[in-house]
């Protein structure tokens, strides 16, 4: 069992910056795909990226290619999402997400959760 811890969520300017983090608890935490999740007021939860236990394979939502890049560490039990070129459309709660067996884009896939940080863009 993980749990997950995320930060780094705030207000910031379309066009401007944000990393988010997620602190994972437990010393298994490396044999964990990650993902990262965001969900919009009204809207679904939907994927953004995600990254293989070691960090070898990365994947993105169309929405994220290019301006959001995943990695993790795994000596530290983190894994971060760097978004740049930010947008109003990318203000939701994001979350950051575990599983075994693959990165999947698909929430109903994922075991553990965290509680989610807020991102919002201003225009």
């Amino acid at each position: 069992q993980v749990q997950l811890v995320e930060s780094g969520g705030g207000l910031v300017q379309a066009g401007g910056s944000l990393q988010l983090s997620c602190a994972a608890s437990g010393r298994t935490f490396s044999i964990y795909d990650m993902g990262w999740f965001r969900q919009a007021l009204g809207k679904e939860r939907e994927f953004v990226a995600g990254i293989s236990r070691t960090g070898s394979i990365t994947s993105y939502a169309d929405s994220a290619k290019g301006r959001f890049t995943v990695s993790r560490d795994n000596a530290k039990y983190t894994v971060d999402l760097q978004m740049n070129n930010l947008k109003p459309e990318d203000t939701a709660l994001y979350y950051c997400a575990a599983r075994l067996n693959g990165v999947s884009s698909s929430p109903d896939n994922y075991d553990y959760w965290g509680q989610g940080t807020q991102v919002t863009v201003s225009s």
